[in-house]
Protein backbone atom coordinates (compact mmCIF):
# COMPACT_ATOMS: atom_id res chain seq x y z
CA UNK A 1 0.00 0.00 0.00
CA UNK A 2 0.96 3.21 -1.17
CA UNK A 3 2.57 5.32 2.75
CA UNK A 4 0.27 8.66 2.75
CA UNK A 5 1.92 11.45 3.90
CA UNK A 6 0.85 13.62 6.58
CA UNK A 7 2.82 16.67 6.14
CA UNK A 8 2.51 18.58 3.16
CA UNK A 9 5.71 19.31 1.07
CA UNK A 10 5.73 21.41 -1.85
CA UNK A 11 5.07 21.17 -4.93
CA UNK A 12 8.56 20.83 -6.55
CA UNK A 13 9.92 18.60 -3.79
CA UNK A 14 6.75 16.09 -4.23
CA UNK A 15 7.63 15.97 -7.95
CA UNK A 16 11.60 15.45 -7.53
CA UNK A 17 10.80 12.36 -4.81
CA UNK A 18 8.62 10.73 -6.94
CA UNK A 19 10.81 10.86 -10.17
CA UNK A 20 13.70 9.76 -8.02
CA UNK A 21 11.64 7.43 -6.84
CA UNK A 22 10.31 5.91 -10.34
CA UNK A 23 13.96 6.24 -11.52
CA UNK A 24 15.91 4.06 -8.97
CA UNK A 25 13.58 1.06 -9.29
CA UNK A 26 15.17 0.00 -12.63
CA UNK A 27 12.62 -2.01 -14.88
CA UNK A 28 10.48 -2.94 -11.66
CA UNK A 29 6.72 -2.13 -10.88
CA UNK A 30 6.01 -0.07 -7.95
CA UNK A 31 4.83 -1.63 -4.88
CA UNK A 32 1.15 -0.31 -5.77
CA UNK A 33 1.05 -1.87 -9.39
CA UNK A 34 2.62 -5.35 -7.50
CA UNK A 35 -0.23 -7.70 -6.57
CA UNK A 36 0.62 -9.75 -3.44
CA UNK A 37 2.47 -12.77 -4.33
CA UNK A 38 1.12 -16.21 -4.46
CA UNK A 39 3.94 -19.25 -3.43
CA UNK A 40 3.71 -20.32 -6.82
CA UNK A 41 4.00 -17.68 -9.74
CA UNK A 42 1.21 -17.61 -12.09
CA UNK A 43 3.01 -18.06 -15.27
CA UNK A 44 2.44 -21.19 -17.70
CA UNK A 45 5.10 -22.47 -19.99
CA UNK A 46 4.86 -21.51 -23.63
CA UNK A 47 7.29 -23.83 -25.44
CA UNK A 48 9.32 -22.62 -28.60
CA UNK A 49 6.91 -24.70 -31.57
CA UNK A 50 6.33 -22.72 -33.95
CA UNK A 51 2.91 -23.14 -35.52
CA UNK A 52 0.16 -21.26 -37.60
CA UNK A 53 1.93 -17.98 -36.27
CA UNK A 54 5.51 -17.13 -36.33
CA UNK A 55 7.24 -17.55 -32.95
CA UNK A 56 10.49 -15.54 -32.61
CA UNK A 57 11.76 -15.06 -28.88
CA UNK A 58 14.19 -12.15 -28.11
CA UNK A 59 15.81 -10.21 -25.30
CA UNK A 60 16.86 -6.95 -25.15
CA UNK A 61 16.96 -5.57 -21.09
CA UNK A 62 13.81 -4.51 -19.57
CA UNK A 63 11.02 -6.26 -21.05
CA UNK A 64 8.83 -3.30 -21.16
CA UNK A 65 10.94 -1.19 -23.68
CA UNK A 66 11.24 -4.73 -25.66
CA UNK A 67 7.40 -5.42 -26.02
CA UNK A 68 7.12 -1.49 -26.86
CA UNK A 69 9.78 -1.77 -29.19
CA UNK A 70 8.17 -4.81 -31.55
CA UNK A 71 4.41 -3.57 -30.79
CA UNK A 72 5.86 -1.29 -33.77
CA UNK A 73 6.94 -3.50 -35.94
CA UNK A 74 4.91 -3.90 -39.19
CA UNK A 75 3.19 -8.06 -39.33
CA UNK A 76 3.58 -8.68 -35.40
CA UNK A 77 0.47 -10.10 -34.02
CA UNK A 78 0.94 -9.86 -30.28
CA UNK A 79 3.97 -9.73 -27.58
CA UNK A 80 4.51 -11.43 -24.25
CA UNK A 81 6.69 -10.20 -21.94
CA UNK A 82 8.78 -13.76 -19.75
CA UNK A 83 11.64 -14.82 -18.73
CA UNK A 84 13.72 -17.84 -20.55
CA UNK A 85 16.99 -19.41 -20.13
CA UNK A 86 17.33 -20.62 -16.59
CA UNK A 87 16.96 -24.41 -14.97
CA UNK A 88 14.28 -23.15 -12.52
CA UNK A 89 10.54 -23.70 -13.59
CA UNK A 90 8.14 -21.51 -12.97
CA UNK A 91 10.44 -18.54 -12.01
CA UNK A 92 8.99 -15.23 -10.32
CA UNK A 93 10.05 -11.78 -11.05
CA UNK A 94 11.84 -11.09 -7.39
CA UNK A 95 14.14 -14.62 -8.75
CA UNK A 96 14.90 -13.32 -12.09
CA UNK A 97 15.68 -9.61 -11.24
CA UNK A 98 17.77 -10.77 -8.59
CA UNK A 99 19.75 -12.84 -10.74
CA UNK A 100 19.42 -16.57 -8.78
CA UNK A 101 17.23 -18.42 -11.66
CA UNK A 102 19.53 -18.03 -14.35
CA UNK A 103 16.73 -16.77 -16.30
CA UNK A 104 16.77 -13.50 -18.71
CA UNK A 105 14.19 -11.11 -19.21
CA UNK A 106 12.99 -11.46 -23.25
CA UNK A 107 10.28 -11.15 -25.02
CA UNK A 108 7.73 -14.07 -27.29
CA UNK A 109 6.98 -12.45 -30.50
CA UNK A 110 4.02 -13.66 -32.54
CA UNK A 111 4.42 -12.65 -36.20
CA UNK A 112 2.44 -13.19 -39.24
CA UNK A 113 4.59 -15.05 -41.47
CA UNK A 114 2.64 -13.44 -44.79
CA UNK A 115 3.59 -9.88 -43.56
CA UNK A 116 7.36 -10.25 -42.30
CA UNK A 117 9.47 -13.16 -41.46
CA UNK A 118 12.23 -14.11 -38.87
CA UNK A 119 15.07 -11.95 -40.96
CA UNK A 120 13.51 -8.74 -40.78
CA UNK A 121 12.47 -9.42 -37.17
CA UNK A 122 16.50 -9.60 -36.77
CA UNK A 123 16.85 -6.48 -38.63
CA UNK A 124 14.75 -4.42 -36.40
CA UNK A 125 15.63 -5.87 -33.03
CA UNK A 126 19.52 -4.87 -33.11
CA UNK A 127 18.46 -0.89 -33.23
CA UNK A 128 16.20 -1.24 -30.20
CA UNK A 129 19.28 -2.81 -27.98
CA UNK A 130 23.02 -1.75 -27.19
CA UNK A 131 24.64 -4.87 -28.36
CA UNK A 132 28.15 -4.25 -27.47
CA UNK A 133 27.42 -4.21 -23.32
CA UNK A 134 27.95 -7.48 -22.08
CA UNK A 135 25.73 -8.54 -18.90
CA UNK A 136 23.45 -5.20 -18.66
CA UNK A 137 21.73 -3.17 -21.35
CA UNK A 138 21.67 0.35 -20.38
CA UNK A 139 20.67 1.25 -16.67
CA UNK A 140 19.57 -2.51 -15.91
CA UNK A 141 22.78 -4.35 -14.54
CA UNK A 142 23.79 -8.33 -14.51
CA UNK A 143 23.04 -11.15 -16.77
CA UNK A 144 19.43 -11.54 -16.36
CA UNK A 145 19.18 -8.54 -18.58
CA UNK A 146 21.92 -9.27 -21.11
CA UNK A 147 21.07 -9.22 -24.70
CA UNK A 148 19.80 -12.70 -26.56
CA UNK A 149 18.43 -13.71 -29.89
CA UNK A 150 17.03 -17.18 -29.26
CA UNK A 151 16.42 -19.59 -31.90
CA UNK A 152 13.96 -23.16 -32.51
CA UNK A 153 15.40 -24.32 -35.70
CA UNK A 154 18.72 -24.46 -37.66
CA UNK A 155 17.53 -21.85 -40.23
CA UNK A 156 16.51 -19.36 -37.52
CA UNK A 157 20.50 -19.87 -35.59
CA UNK A 158 22.20 -19.76 -39.14
CA UNK A 159 19.98 -16.39 -39.79
CA UNK A 160 20.71 -15.22 -36.79
CA UNK A 161 24.41 -15.60 -37.19
CA UNK A 162 24.37 -14.31 -40.27
CA UNK A 163 22.72 -11.15 -39.34
CA UNK A 164 24.97 -10.76 -36.67
CA UNK A 165 28.16 -11.22 -38.80
CA UNK A 166 26.50 -8.68 -40.98
CA UNK A 167 25.92 -6.14 -38.86
CA UNK A 168 30.00 -6.72 -37.33
CA UNK A 169 31.69 -6.53 -41.03
CA UNK A 170 29.85 -3.23 -42.13
CA UNK A 171 31.63 -1.42 -39.52
CA UNK A 172 28.63 0.53 -37.96
CA UNK A 173 29.75 -0.54 -34.65
CA UNK A 174 33.32 0.55 -33.33
CA UNK A 175 33.23 -2.24 -30.80
CA UNK A 176 32.39 -6.31 -30.59
CA UNK A 177 28.82 -7.56 -30.61
CA UNK A 178 28.45 -9.76 -27.35
CA UNK A 179 24.76 -10.24 -27.89
CA UNK A 180 24.40 -14.28 -27.46
CA UNK A 181 22.62 -16.52 -29.95
CA UNK A 182 20.89 -19.39 -28.25
CA UNK A 183 19.14 -22.69 -28.59
CA UNK A 184 15.25 -21.63 -27.22
CA UNK A 185 13.88 -23.40 -24.20
CA UNK A 186 10.99 -23.06 -22.09
CA UNK A 187 9.35 -19.72 -22.00
CA UNK A 188 7.52 -18.45 -18.70
CA UNK A 189 5.77 -15.71 -19.09
CA UNK A 190 5.93 -13.20 -16.92
CA UNK A 191 3.13 -12.07 -14.11
CA UNK A 192 -0.08 -9.91 -15.62
CA UNK A 193 1.15 -6.71 -14.40
CA UNK A 194 4.37 -7.17 -16.58
CA UNK A 195 2.09 -7.42 -20.16
CA UNK A 196 1.71 -4.47 -22.04
CA UNK A 197 3.51 -2.38 -18.99
CA UNK A 198 3.89 0.89 -21.64
CA UNK A 199 0.41 1.34 -22.15
CA UNK A 200 -0.95 0.55 -19.29
CA UNK A 201 1.49 2.77 -17.29
CA UNK A 202 2.62 5.76 -19.89
CA UNK A 203 3.99 7.72 -16.90
CA UNK A 204 5.63 5.88 -15.62
CA UNK A 205 6.89 3.88 -18.40
CA UNK A 206 8.56 6.95 -19.51
CA UNK A 207 10.18 8.06 -16.90
CA UNK A 208 11.62 4.79 -16.60
CA UNK A 209 12.82 4.28 -19.96
CA UNK A 210 13.99 8.18 -20.14
CA UNK A 211 15.61 7.82 -16.71
CA UNK A 212 17.53 4.56 -17.61
CA UNK A 213 19.06 6.59 -20.37
CA UNK A 214 18.00 3.69 -22.78
CA UNK A 215 17.17 6.04 -26.26
CA UNK A 216 20.48 8.19 -25.57
CA UNK A 217 22.45 5.35 -25.91
CA UNK A 218 20.62 4.00 -29.16
CA UNK A 219 21.11 7.12 -30.70
CA UNK A 220 24.72 7.01 -29.58
CA UNK A 221 24.99 3.62 -31.29
CA UNK A 222 23.30 4.11 -34.30
CA UNK A 223 22.16 7.17 -34.77
CA UNK A 224 18.69 9.18 -34.26
CA UNK A 225 16.11 6.87 -35.28
CA UNK A 226 13.45 7.60 -38.30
Amino acid sequence: MTTVLRSRPNRVSLTATLLCALLLTACKPTSAETPAAPSTPPATPTNLAPGEQGVAVFAGGCFWCTESDFDKVPGVIATTSGYIGGSLANPSYEQVSAGTSGHIEAVLVNYDPSKTNYATLLEAFWPTIDPVTPNAQFCDRGPQYRSAIFYSTPEEKALAEASRDALQASGRLKQAIVTEILPGTTFYPAEEYHQDYYQKNPLRYSYYRNGCGRDDRLEQLWGKQG
